[in-house]
């Protein structure tokens, strides 16, 4: 049993790496995501108020 130790910790250490980079690739999108949809808003806001004037 003392030899799978090492590789047990291995597995975790890379199912945890693995978990911490692909919450980090979703929070890089969804920000992008929400830059574009703040930048979006802005435009059809702008486009609004010309349409009110």
């Amino acid at each position: 049993m003392p030899q799978m130790y090492p590789m047990n910790w291995l597995f975790l250490f890379m199912f945890f790496t693995l978990i911490y980079i692909t919450m980090i690739i979703m929070c890089y999108f969804s920000k992008k995501n929400f830059l574009k949809k703040i930048i979006n808003f802005k435009k059809i806001k702008k486009i609004n108020l010309i349409w009110k004037w």
